[in-house]
């Protein structure tokens, strides 16, 4: 079992800005704000406290503007993104240049923006516009993820064309949770493998390829076990730094230092139903674990990516058990071990089953909870057939649903029974001659 806990993100709330879009990073450019590659140079560059309403040619030229950004960024013409750009802003050209040499390392199934003319203020001699972007990464996100943020345009000398002088606006930002991703914040390396999209940066690139041979292991087992039929995609974030795991919305715990891998969605937008999406992230000291350790974490995570929408609402000790149990499948019965904090809560005896704040408390109570948690599939896979496991996900995921009832109806067994069958179970597998507590 890993050291530090692994969970992921709860999923019923979605970020505001996933083109996630979403799991490491204050970057290779050290702890910097949020947007640190959004920054801006323009002297007028504040929001304004007051502004009139922009005329219909002016939105028109933003619109314009728009349009042939999304279109250089598709096309990969650096020349013609430069262009859009203001030339008297050179910390906010640099920024948006390596924004691009990012996103021409992602597949991109589509790029776009839009804007309303209400969102079009004046500032001076400028105009702040909130943009919607629109971005699907082709063969990794169902669908296209909407996102909203505040770039500020001027007119070109000679008016005509509009340039970008800025896409940062901190108080816009904070009030309406903006979340940049890892190629919104600083430059990135990005690899690729079978079925996997894996986004690194300068200091941790040189583990990309174990990295990705460990995923795309970790697709192939993962998919031998579970029932279900899902893409066999997924975009993995393998940074130096835990900044981008620290805005990653409702981490578990809330410290990223306590996390090896995090698995979170991309919301496919505003006011939207479902995710586009489920990705995951790694702690760097996860990177240079080559071996077993790191096989089981990723296995662990993509269990969570493949299940998706589907283990949403359910109790945390069955989304994180079925991750658990599915992610030592591939490892010999002989080897597999159990975390000393779950083995000795089992011997103590257990009183229930782990709530969802056990899995976030401090000190070993989370690494107890996912150790029983855990072997409470096992009890239930070995007592009613793996079947069992997938029927109660589905019970239990329906709104409304019981828990008591559903353990019940499916099982026979209370919530008390459960865990303590599967404590007992735990303790008689890795301790033999010892008994559990009743």
């Amino acid at each position: 079992m890993p050291t530090t806990p692994t969970t992921r993100s709860d999923r019923r709330r979605p970020c505001a800005r996933v083109a996630v879009p979403a799991l490491l990073l204050g970057l290779l450019l050290g702890l910097l704000p949020a947007c640190s590659l959004l920054g801006d140079d323009d002297p007028d560059g504040a929001a304004p406290a007051s502004a009139g309403a922009a005329p219909a040619d002016v939105v028109d030229a933003v619109r314009t503007a728009l349009a042939r950004r999304a279109k250089a960024v598709r096309r990969g013409d650096r020349r013609a993104f430069a262009a859009g750009l203001a030339r008297r802003s050179p910390r906010v050209r640099a920024q948006q240049l390596t924004w691009f040499d990012n996103l021409a390392q992602l597949p991109l199934a589509e790029l776009g923006y839009s804007v309303d003319r209400q969102n079009v203020v004046r500032d001076g001699d400028a105009y702040w516009v909130v943009v919607e972007q629109r971005m699907q990464l082709a063969g990794y996100d169902a669908e296209p993820v909407v996102t909203h943020d505040r770039f500020r345009f001027r007119p070109a000398p000679g008016g005509g064309r509009m340039r970008l002088t800025s896409v940062t606006d901190a108080a816009w930002e904070a009030a309406h949770d903006v979340r940049p991703q890892p190629w919104d914040l600083g430059p990135v390396e990005v690899r690729g493998g079978l079925g996997v999209l894996a986004v690194f940066d300068a200091d941790s690139v040189t583990a990309a390829s174990g990295v990705i041979s460990s995923v795309e292991r970790g697709i192939a087992d993962v998919s031998a076990v579970l029932p279900q039929d899902w893409r066999r995609t997924v975009v993995v974030y393998a940074l130096s730094s835990t900044a981008f795991l620290g805005t990653i919305d409702e981490l578990p715990g809330g410290d990223p230092e306590r996390l090896d891998g995090v698995a979170f969605p991309v919301a496919a937008g505003p006011g939207r139903d479902g995710s586009a999406a489920t990705r995951f992230a790694l702690h760097p000291r996860v990177l240079g674990r080559a071996g077993p350790e790191r096989d089981r974490l990723v296995r662990h995570e993509l269990v969570h990516v493949a299940l998706g929408d589907r283990d949403d609402d359910v109790p945390v000790w069955l989304s994180e058990g079925i991750a658990e149990y599915v992610s030592v499948r591939p490892v010999d019965p002989a080897d597999r071990v159990v975390a000393e904090a779950a083995l000795g809560r089992a011997v103590a005896g257990v009183d229930g089953l782990p709530t969802r704040a056990s899995f976030t408390a401090a000190g070993d109570e989370p690494v107890a909870s996912y150790g029983l948690s855990w072997w409470v599939c096992e009890h239930v896979a070995r007592s009613f057939g793996e079947e069992a496991l997938w029927t109660l996900l589905d019970a239990l995921a329906e709104e409304g649903a019981d828990e008591a009832e559903v353990l019940r109806r499916v099982l026979g067994l209370t919530a008390d029974q459960l865990a303590d069958r599967a404590s007992r179970l735990m303790v008689a597998t890795f301790v033999p001659g010892v008994r559990a507590t009743p």
